[in-house]
């Protein structure tokens, strides 16, 4: 079994496991140590757990609680690959009823399903939501799959609303440096579940989609305004990587950070030619 940590921080842990098992290998009884919630993106595994015995395919999830005992059987194929979120217990309290972790295993499910992808596209830096963000919104689905509750969207009042609002200054005022959810959660006092929700139903957008974008506006600020090399723009506004920060900025710009500042200089004919695009679709 190979493991890569793909995210680690005090309530959220992401690890990419991926098992070369194959049939006629013996299989082992092992425990969950954690809550946990494992997608199923690659392959296929048995699951024996509390005397029941399931097939996981792509698409589906593996369900941890701690303590509880299980064996994973290969029988018919081999291989497979798993993005699994693991919780702190703290955390999970803030979610929903903890006994909803005791499902095992879930079926492929539309709804489920899109997050695991959403979370796979974060993982690999293909998407500007953060990986422990969408760890959560899979962690409240399940609850609410399992539990069969309906969250219905509240207006929260205005000493929340204000809390929202005050984080994001805070996050804007600090993206040059590393922040997760954990951070923006302890700045506005509430736990990361409750603070993801808050702060995405005021603002519109993830804390970690705001982190993003405000780097992004710095950056394209800096871009205008600075001689400083591209590569210093990108680690001085927070990004750790010149490639993720090329590939973000192109997205959300639709030219290069060196097309836009040769924008910004004075060449009209990067944004011409983009808008001549635009009126031939």
């Amino acid at each position: 079994m190979a493991v890569r940590t793909v995210f680690d921080s005090a309530s959220v842990s992401v690890f990419d496991y991926r098992c070369e098992a194959k049939p006629g290998d013996a299989p082992f009884v092992e425990w969950h140590d954690a809550f946990s919630v494992s997608y199923v993106r690659h392959g296929s595994f048995g699951y024996r757990f509390r005397g029941s015995s399931y097939e996981l395919v792509a698409g589906s999830f593996l369900v941890g609680h701690p303590g509880d005992e299980y064996m994973c059987t290969h029988d018919h194929i081999g291989a497979d690959e798993c993005l699994s979120f693991y919780f702190d217990p703290a955390l999970v309290d803030t979610i929903g009823p903890s006994d909803a972790w005791q499902a095992g295993c879930l079926p492929p499910r539309a709804d489920m399903m899109v997050l695991g992808e959403l979370a796979q596209a974060a993982a690999t830096s293909r998407s500007a939501i953060g990986i422990d963000e969408v760890g959560l919104l899979l962690a409240g689905r399940l609850v609410d799959s399992v539990s069969g509750r309906t969250r219905r969207p509240q207006n929260p009042p205005a000493r929340d609303r204000r809390r929202a609002v005050e984080t994001a200054l805070w996050i804007d005022a600090h993206s040059h440096q590393p922040i997760v959810l954990d951070d923006a959660a302890a700045e506005a006092d509430l736990s990361p579940f409750h603070f993801l929700r808050l702060f995405s139903h005021v603002l519109g957008v993830t804390p970690h989609q705001y982190l993003v974008r405000s780097r992004l506006r710095h950056a394209a600020r800096l871009l205008a305004d600075d001689s400083r090399a591209v590569t210093d723009v990108a680690f001085d506004v927070g990004f750790g990587d010149l490639s993720n920060f090329v590939r973000t900025f192109h997205r959300a710009a639709g030219v290069s950070p060196r097309g836009f500042r040769r924008a910004a200089k004075g060449d009209r004919k990067i944004f011409q030619d983009r808008l001549t695009a635009f009126s031939l679709r």
